[in-house]
């Protein structure tokens, strides 16, 4: 049964960068679309990037822009966030989620594999 872990949350300063890690056990992800979502105290749960088994990616531009990047490494069984020019804003739990092929989504009822997320906190 696969399961994700992610990592890689920390408290940061605006403007600095961080990097979230998503491990993949149980299973391979080679064959799958990975998200990753976050939530903020008190609101929904948001997409933020996505990419499918074979890297083609999309970043919602309304919580990313250009500033967080996806990307994964099948043989590792990795799949990653790179954020950059963070702002209060950002801070959030940070979840990665896994379904079963499929193109690129950020809707969370397409996924049914979930982390159990990571804490980033942005702070001025």
């Amino acid at each position: 049964q696969l399961q994700l872990v992610e990592s890689g949350g920390a408290l940061v300063q605006v403007g600095g960068s961080l990097t979230l890690s998503c491990v993949a056990s149980g299973e391979s992800l080679g064959d799958r679309t990975v998200a990753w979502f976050r939530q903020a105290p008190g609101k929904e749960r948001e997409g933020i990037a996505s990419i499918t088994a074979s890297g083609a990616s999309a970043t919602d531009v309304d919580s990313a822009e250009d500033r967080f990047i996806i990307s994964r490494n099948n043989a590792e069984n990795m799949v990653y966030l790179q954020m950059s020019s963070l702002r209060s804003v950002d801070t959030a739990v940070y979840y990665c989620a896994a379904r079963s092929g499929g193109s690129f989504s950020m809707a969370k009822e397409k996924y049914g594999v979930w982390g159990q997320g990571t804490q980033v906190a942005v702070t001025s």
